[in-house]
């Protein structure tokens, strides 16, 4: 087996690791302190495109974990760095919230329901139908189809809610188009985020709850991969998968000393 690299830098998701429901981790605060302390670039991730980096730091900062807002990286923010790199100074039709419009007015996007080049659906909690009919009709006349993450469903209090990954297959049912998902596990929303902090694949690596998002887009970027077990992923689920983490374990409490 090849030798990794010592690990200079962390990628972490949020929900799941981090906080759980609203209340954090224990050894969450540790850990984030941990590496603000000893300078390693870092990045707290999320596939949720509602909120802005400042939204989340303050959430974040409210259950007491100090999150810078350039170390936070969403998947609205991927999704507005690719399009950007892709097709500058484009047009969009956007279904979604101010972490997905405000990431593409920052990336220059002028926001459209007038022959946009692109439809863009990420998450909000007012999905409309109007809306919906508006973007099938949109993406018929010849707009490219771009969604933000491939999650089917997220997490409530009250319980699951469909998310952009189930609208998106209601959008492909009614027109045959298959959206591009920018968010895990595409290990380009991991990529991109490297390259925000300067960081390289080889010596990074990235923990997560899931296998199906978290630990197959750090396992694809290149990246050192640990599955923690406070979120939806449980020991017995690992074996459904044909890859594995390189370490499962209990918390991100565990890994504070890998700092």
């Amino acid at each position: 087996m090849t030798q990794r690299k010592p690990i200079e830098s962390w990628l972490t998701d949020m929900d799941g690791v981090l906080m759980h429901e609203g209340v954090p981790v224990p050894g969450a605060d540790a850990f984030i302190r941990r590496l603000r302390e000893s300078e390693r670039p870092f990045l707290v991730l999320t596939n949720n495109s509602i909120y802005t980096p400042r939204d989340l730091s303050a959430r974040l900062s409210r259950i007491g974990l100090d999150v810078p807002t350039e170390n936070i990286w969403t998947s609205a923010l991927a999704t507005a760095n690719f399009l950007e790199n892709q097709h500058p100074g484009g047009t969009a039709y956007v279904i979604g919230e101010a972490g997905l419009t405000t990431a593409l007015h920052d990336a220059g996007y002028i926001l459209t329901d007038v022959d946009p080049d692109f439809v863009i659906l990420g998450e909000t909690r007012t999905y409309s139908f109007e809306a919906l009919t508006k973007a099938i009709r949109l993406i018929n006349k010849g707009a490219r189809f771009i969604a933000t993450n491939p999650d089917s469903t997220g997490p409530s209090a009250e319980g699951d809610l469909p998310a952009t990954g189930s609208v998106a297959a209601l959008i492909t049912k009614a027109t045959g188009k298959d959206p591009y998902f920018v968010g895990k596990p595409n290990p380009l929303m991991m990529r991109t985020g490297l390259n925000t902090i300067g960081a390289h694949s080889e010596s990074s690596a990235m923990i997560g709850d899931r296998m199906d998002t978290d630990v197959l887009a750090g396992l694809e970027a290149g990246m050192e991969t640990f599955l923690v077990l406070t979120g939806l992923t449980q020991p017995a689920d690992v074996e459904r998968y044909p890859f594995r983490p390189t370490r499962i374990v209990d918390s991100i409490a565990d890994l504070v000393e890998l700092v």
